[in-house]
């Protein structure tokens, strides 16, 4: 590990480099910890820039811990739409409960309260307490531990063998605890900037005289790539059901226990409001779909509507690869299902959809047979 002159001269390097280079984000015009909170829970697993309209509008609807808190689940779900990984925005509620009900309405400082709030785990509560108190956390995330595997030259995979445990271990070694919050986002940027996965920038970087793996010439080796899960195929048929108004039906987010099968409906409409929506074989997408709504939405009554087949939509969840294969019928009346609602292709936004289910949307918008019966009815 670095130590002495040759510490501070890696601090001072880096930390110039961030205050001249760092990117203008939102969240970094603020100490605020709730806003500090959000934007760290918005970008796990999400890049920057699908981030910022969502933090913006979010914090537009919801300016204070106490206004999410006490509002519905279905408008957090509602401005967290698109965004994916809904888990986040109903933990993100609950620990905003958790936060006004115990630590009056302020984010905790204290590391373990924080980590005893849902949706928070080492690196965030790191991240949040650094940046919004300058508590002395070093953070490893991701484009952190890049950087300091890179740095120690660290060979093999990341999160084998105890290297996880000896890289935090250097990010606490290595943190600038005059200033954790700015040394934080510092390593941050340069992993998520310069030091990226892949053809890092090892001339532009600002402590390349420090690191291991740029004078041994495998920069770019580290970190070893992962083996990635086979990818699975999954076919979903998906039933645009439209009454003489033009609305759709949408089923209620699913309920019950998360099934582990590959083709889980629940998880691949991410527990939102849908379409009619049922696993089905390729071939025979049209018969199942339709034995599907005659049991589920007709409770067993003949339906004998002919399935108008639309443009086929591609989705892809984790590592499943998913075809969803939409067909459009229009009824007199729309089934009278529990929980379900009536609305306009053009109105999903008032509801949490998925993407998955936006496509679907798109896909019967834009048939050739359903804009004309659409203007036709207008």
């Amino acid at each position: 590990m670095l130590s002495g002159a040759a510490l501070t001269r890696f601090r001072k390097n880096l930390l110039a480099w961030f205050s001249q280079f760092q990117r203008d984000l939102p969240w970094r015009r603020t100490r605020d910890p709730y806003h500090i909170w959000l934007s760290e829970i918005m970008l796990q697993q999400t890049r920057v820039r699908a981030v910022i309209p969502y933090y913006e509008r979010f914090l537009a609807r919801f300016p204070t811990v106490d206004a999410l808190a006490s509002a519905p689940e279905e408008e957090v779900l509602r401005l967290w739409s698109g965004l994916g990984y809904y888990s986040r925005a109903r933990n993100l509620q609950r620990a905003a409960q958790q936060i006004v009900a115990r630590h009056d309405g302020l984010f905790p400082r204290d590391l373990e309260e924080a980590l005893a709030l849902p949706g928070i785990g080492a690196y965030t509560a790191a991240a949040i307490l650094s940046i919004a108190y300058q508590e002395e956390h070093a953070v490893l995330d991701g484009n952190v531990a890049r950087v300091l595997a890179r740095l120690s030259a660290v060979r093999g995979a990341l999160r084998a063998n105890g290297a996880w445990q000896g890289l935090q271990k250097t990010a606490t070694h290595l943190l600038a605890n005059k200033s954790p919050g700015d040394w934080n986002q510092a390593m941050m940027e340069l992993g998520a900037t310069l030091c990226s996965p892949r053809s890092p920038q090892c001339l532009l970087c600002p402590v390349g005289e420090f690191c291991e793996a740029r004078k041994r010439g495998f920069a770019d080796l580290i970190p070893e790539k992962r083996a990635k899960r086979d990818t699975v195929e999954v076919t979903l048929a998906a039933l645009v059901l439209l009454d003489t108004q033009n609305r759709a039906l949408l089923l209620p987010p699913p309920n019950g226990a998360k099934s582990s099968a590959a083709d889980d409906v629940p998880t691949l409409v991410s527990r939102t409001w849908h379409f009619p929506t049922v696993s089905v074989h390729f071939d025979a997408a049209a018969v199942e779909l339709k034995k599907f709504t005659e049991k589920s939405l007709f409770a067993g009554r003949k339906f004998s509507a002919k399935l108008q087949p639309l443009s086929k939509v591609r989705h892809a969840v984790t590592y499943r690869a998913v075809t969803v294969l939409p067909f459009q019928v229009r009824v007199e009346k729309l089934p009278n299902v529990c929980g379900a609602k009536a609305l306009d292709l053009d109105n999903l936004s008032s509801l949490h959809v998925s993407n998955l289910t936006r496509k679907v949307a798109q896909a019967a918008t834009k048939d050739p047979l359903t804009k004309k019966q659409r203007a036709a009815s207008a």
